[in-house]
């Protein structure tokens, strides 16, 4: 048992203590923000040129700068005769930007370059900072477990196993029969992760943008994370070229290809598209349906492990650049195949933890079908489930997958709704319900359930 007074103790608690990261002060000065002079008058001038005459406030808003930073930038601008002022009002803040015939002959050839007219990106080196700031959060316990899954039905050892996993931080392997609940299990898994971090709308290399921020991925704070945060005077004036996000869990299945791997251009905005590994930094990423893709599935697993391993990746830019970015992920793969055909002894031996995730016993079945009852509304019948298990599970050799009772349910209350008549759980509609699920070669019968003879099928 750890000695809560020891050193070690103490440090865990620092680095644990607040799960929400301050964000980066807001930048006072161009030189603060550690972006040339010129890039940052490039977004300026494209959002002039888009917009046409504009407010400072406005200007604020869309690239995410302090005041004093657009004016150091702005007054750069007019003494190089690319802008002026096209009205001042009462406040200092209150003044209307345009563009000169040369700013606008500037800015039309910066737009055809690079249509990126968001965020300003922060460095590289600032984002490598944060993801490894980020990198550490309180470690799942069994209890986090248990509460997450608690109707899932799954064993004892087979939590035990995913916590060892989740603990390591290692990559984690999902095996077993379609249906077992894996792709279900692994987003469950990453609704584990706690805190908020601070994702960059974009980051720059060189002269070129990569966007990371994706408002599908990297969610705001959820109503109670908002209200556990503590208003410190850093993150009222922060650095809003950050947002502050929940942990991302990203999920790609059979759609993942080997284009996805790397940077990919963005034709409409002529910057970079962060790969859907990078946008999964300091969080989940989860590759269902491994051996599905295109790319073979060793081939995919050297691509990960081994950056995962070093906590670094390398990215390639479409000139051939190459340069490191940070690769801190907790790496989830599902697969419905034989994982010894699948991979060689040394992919499997790479592999941190290996979990199968099979049939559920029937004590757990039964649990999950009457959870699942509640769950669509439907009043559980013993007579009914019953018969499921020991007639039409037994019956048919159909294992007590997990995806059953959802789907039998679901059946079970689309076709009560089609007939206009209450959802009720019945043999008879279990019976129908199961004919739909399962494709089966049964003979053929009549309206009374006499076989027809073969050649009349």
């Amino acid at each position: 048992m750890l000695d809560l007074d020891s050193p070690l103790a103490a440090a865990q608690s620092d680095a644990y203590a607040d799960p929400a990261p301050a964000l980066p002060p807001q930048p006072k000065s161009v030189r603060e923000t550690g972006l040339e002079q010129q890039l940052i008058a490039e977004l300026i001038a494209k959002a002039i040129f888009v917009s046409g005459k504009t407010h400072l406030p406005m200007l604020t808003t869309r690239l995410r700068l302090s005041i004093n930073v657009l004016r150091e930038v702005l007054d750069f601008m007019v003494a190089e005769h690319l802008a002026e002022i096209a009205w001042r009002g009462e406040s200092d803040i209150d003044v209307q930007y345009q563009l000169t015939a040369a700013g606008k002959q500037r800015a039309g050839a910066w737009f055809e370059r690079c249509r990126y007219v968001g965020p300003a990106p922060v460095t590289l080196d600032a984002y490598r900072a944060a993801v490894e700031r980020q990198s550490a959060q309180p470690p799942v316990t069994a209890d986090d477990l248990a509460a997450e899954l608690v109707d899932d039905g799954l064993a004892p050892a087979v939590r035990e196993q995913l916590g060892a996993a989740l603990y390591s931080g290692r990559a984690l392997l999902l095996y077993g029969p379609p249906g077992g609940g894996k792709s279900t299990l692994a987003r469950k898994l990453g609704r584990l992760q706690q805190g908020l971090i601070a994702v960059p709308y974009a980051v720059v290399v060189g002269q070129e943008i990569i966007q990371v921020h994706d408002t599908t991925l990297h969610l705001p704070p959820s109503p109670l994370q908002a209200m556990q945060e503590r208003p410190t005077p850093e993150r009222r004036s922060s650095d809003l070229r950050w947002a502050l996000c929940r942990r991302p869990v990203v999920m790609l299945g059979a759609e993942l290809s080997e284009d996805m791997l790397d940077l990919r251009p963005d034709v409409h905005s002529g910057c970079h598209q962060a790969p859907p590994h990078l946008k999964a930094n300091n969080g989940l990423f989860i590759i269902d349906d491994l051996g599905r893709q295109r790319l073979a599935a060793g081939a995919l697993l050297n691509r990960y492990l081994e950056p995962l391993a070093r906590g670094l990746d390398q990215l390639s830019l479409q000139g051939g650049q190459q340069f490191t970015v940070p690769f801190d992920v907790t790496l989830v793969l599902a697969t419905n195949l034989d994982p010894a055909a699948l991979l060689d002894a040394s992919a499997l031996r790479r592999l941190g933890y290996k979990v199968r995730i099979g049939a559920l016993g029937e004590a757990s079945y039964r649990q999950l079908f009457r959870q699942q009852c509640r769950v669509a509304g439907i009043a559980c019948d013993d007579v009914a489930l019953r018969y499921l298990i020991e007639e039409l599970h037994r019956g048919s050799g159909q294992p007590l997958l997990a995806c059953h009772p959802r789907e039998l349910l679901g059946r079970i209350a689309d076709f009560a709704g089609f007939s206009g008549a209450e959802a009720r759980l019945t043999v008879a509609a279990l019976d129908q319900a199961w004919s739909s699920l399962f494709a089966t070669c049964a003979p053929a019968t009549d309206e009374r359930g006499r076989q027809w003879p073969e050649s009349i099928v």
